[in-house]
């Protein structure tokens, strides 16, 4: 595997864990949460109809080119090929994304983004948390965006950086991250809980 360039690697294995996580969503097995103590806050929720709309229309795409390529077989069967994975592909990413929660641990809180962002931020390097609901995220040195449906809901400052790896293996230090939950007051409340008392900061 050395000789394969880490983006190739990187990308391959983003698919891997797309499908993977189309097993695990039917059965509702949760990924990361391992020990008793260990919460999982969703990330997915504003995403689903904006990813069921695209999924619907990859198929309506499938069936109009099935029809269009219907005299041509080769053609039509590399192209329904084609659009049946990409639909696979956009639930997978759905999926990843519900299966692939954040995670607070006693000592971290283990950040999501589907599955292509993994990030783990011990909680002795956080300085503040906070509710901060943003709609946009020009980019910016040492911050990381991890936004669902364009929204971020929970802002984290950093007292050191930490290592964010990028999709294609890109790596960077980031002393902000912004995410977003689905009940972000929930988390809000568990991170303050398990932070250090000077560190858990104001609204």
């Amino acid at each position: 595997m050395s000789a394969v360039p880490v983006p190739v690697r990187r990308a391959v294995g983003h698919e891997l864990r797309v499908l993977a996580s189309l097993l695990r969503w039917p059965a509702r097995r949760v990924h990361g949460v391992r020990g008793p103590h260990d919460r999982a806050f969703g990330h997915a929720r504003d995403q689903a109809a904006i990813m069921y709309a695209l999924t619907f229309v990859c198929v309506v795409e499938a069936y109009g080119m099935s029809v269009l390529l219907r005299n041509w077989p080769a053609l039509h069967l590399a192209t329904l090929v084609l659009d049946v994975y990409g639909a696979v592909l956009l639930l997978g990413i759905h999926a990843a994304s519900v299966t692939r929660p954040h995670v607070l641990s006693p000592d971290a809180l283990r950040v999501r983004q589907g599955a292509h962002r993994d990030l783990r931020i011990p909680l002795a390097v956080v300085a503040r948390v906070r509710a901060e609901r943003r709609f946009t995220h020009e980019p910016a040195d040492g911050v990381l965006d991890l936004p669902v449906a364009s929204t971020t809901s929970l802002t984290l400052e950093l007292t050191e950086p930490v290592i964010a790896v990028g999709f294609l293996g890109g790596r960077r230090e980031v002393t902000t991250v912004r995410l977003h939950a689905d009940e972000p007051a929930l988390l809000l409340a568990a991170l303050r809980e398990r932070l250090p008392r000077p560190h858990t900061g104001a609204n």
